[in-house]
């Protein structure tokens, strides 16, 4: 007796398609699980057994054999256990083979039969579409991560609800598709009195979608002004959407129920973390900050105190938008195109660039300091502002303008550059030609000056890039107290 179901394993953020074949034998009772399947894919023989008899069913005394194939790919997770169980069921005839057809499953089964959520449910939604399936069916909470990969989810709250659907005894009601959960509560950017240049920055940055350095002594407001880029960000269209939500599910950190988030995301590790954590990694690769920073802002507070391989892991990423783990079984693919804001100090103290402090720093101690960053990161980031201690009267002053008013007017610069974008003029190019041999420029920070330019000109509704916004583009270069000795 044979019976098949399909399901999905994760690769990164793919879903490669796995048939889940359960064939039952006469001999002495026992159940093995091949096809190269993980500790946790093993463990469902436990849990399926449990669930099997938690909901009423009869556990076939046969000998089984559960082959989970393609056999050379190695099987993750306990999103398995839900197929294996349907499988073994259908094999001993208690729910037609049939009725299995044009069908996914996908989920965990706990110990009384509850099919609990697993990572990853629209990317497999989305492979069983493709794969031709019409339903699948996945635990309720998953349901409307499920139902916006198009495909009809039917959720079970346990394995006795799958079973009585597959045998034409109940019918699940109609899945809505999820709704856009509602924004996080982001600091006002009105909070900010002062510091003109680097809020003109901060708007720049938010335009163009360029990396952003904010440099200065301790308490000038760098990490302020930083958390509070996310607010004047324009929401995310329904595609962008998707691609964050596939990258969140398979890390497991969607929000329940609303699975959709129009918000760009926003990560801010801690400068201890691993460069696994920071890129992603580990047995099964999962995704990174990196990556769950997706079309939205990754934040490295106190950047030179994160270590050199975790920075220098990023220049792929801002380079190429993605993140490439190899391993021995293969190689998986992360989307990770962010915005990098980072902060630090001007020197290993602090005292650099504060006229009420003085700087301790050697002149070994601070070579040593400098050299944190590399000019090849470096000359990936395209804004560098110098933030200075705010004065007694900025303090005291009126509120500066609210984040809502930026955002309008980041969204329609945005707009105009997305379209076509102000052209470069003769004059602008010039002046680029001059600064490549007298700052000099390499061919990638050239560039990126264009690319600012172009942002200046569309913030000033401009449709020609003229000299004035190449200048102020080339004022954001870095420092000559950043660069490595």
């Amino acid at each position: 007796m044979l019976a098949r179901t399909l399901t999905h394993t994760l690769v990164g953020v793919e879903a490669r398609r796995v048939e889940v074949e359960a064939h039952l034998a006469r001999g002495v009772p026992s159940f093995t699980i091949v096809g190269l399947a993980d500790r946790a894919c093993q463990e469902a023989k436990e849990r399926v057994r449990s669930g099997i008899a938690s909901a009423q069913l009869e556990w076939p005394m046969r000998r089984i054999t559960v082959n989970l194939a393609p056999a050379d790919l190695r099987k993750e997770g306990p999103g398995f256990d839900l197929p294996i169980a349907l499988a073994i069921v259908a094999a001993s005839g208690q729910v037609p083979a049939e009725r299995l057809l044009g069908h996914a499953a996908l989920g965990e089964l706990g110990l009384d039969g509850r099919v609990r959520g697993v990572g990853g449910v629209i990317v497999a939604a989305e492979a069983a579409r493709r794969a031709g399936c019409t339903r699948m069916l996945c635990p309720v909470e998953a349901a409307p991560e499920a139902a916006l990969a198009g495909i009809q989810p039917v959720p079970v709250h346990d394995l006795g609800e799958a079973v009585a659907y597959l045998r034409g005894e109940w019918l699940p009601g109609p899945v809505a598709v999820a709704e856009a959960a509602p924004a996080a509560d982001v600091p006002d950017l009105a909070d900010v009195r002062g510091n003109e240049r680097a809020r003109r920055a901060l708007e720049i940055a938010a335009t163009g979608r360029h990396n952003l350095v904010l440099a200065g002594p301790p308490g000038t407001g760098k990490t302020m002004l930083a958390r509070r880029l996310p607010g004047i960000l324009p929401p995310l269209a329904l595609d962008e959407a998707i691609e964050v939500l596939r990258i969140h599910s398979v890390a497991g950190l969607l929000p329940p129920g609303r699975p959709l988030v129009l918000a760009p995301p926003f990560r801010a590790p801690h400068h201890g973390a691993s460069m696994a954590a920071i890129t992603g990694g580990g047995p099964g690769p999962r995704p990174g900050e990196a990556s769950l920073a997706h079309r939205g802002v990754l934040l490295l507070d106190e950047l030179p105190e994160f270590s050199r391989p975790c920075i220098e892991a990023l220049r792929q990423p801002l380079e190429d938008g993605v993140v490439a783990i190899s391993r021995v079984q293969g190689r998986a693919v992360f989307p990770a195109r962010f915005m990098l804001v980072a902060t630090m100090n001007l020197c290993s103290c602090g005292g650099r660039g504060d006229p009420t402090a003085e700087c301790s720093c050697s002149p070994q101690r601070l070579a040593v300091f400098r050299d944190r960053l590399s000019r090849a990161v470096l000359d990936r980031i395209d804004l560098v502002v110098v933030v200075p201690r705010a004065r007694a009267a900025e303090l005291a002053g009126p509120p500066g303008e609210p984040s809502e008013r930026v955002r309008r007017r980041v969204a329609e610069a945005r707009s105009r550059l997305d379209c076509a974008g102000p052209e470069l003029g003769a004059a602008a190019a010039a002046l680029l030609d001059r600064a490549v041999e007298r700052l000099p420029l390499s061919g990638r920070g050239r560039a990126r000056v264009a690319r600012v330019a172009a942002t200046v000109a569309a913030l000033a509704s401009c449709d020609v890039v003229g000299a004035e916004h190449v200048a102020e583009a080339l004022s954001y270069r870095v420092p000559r107290e950043l660069e490595p000795a």
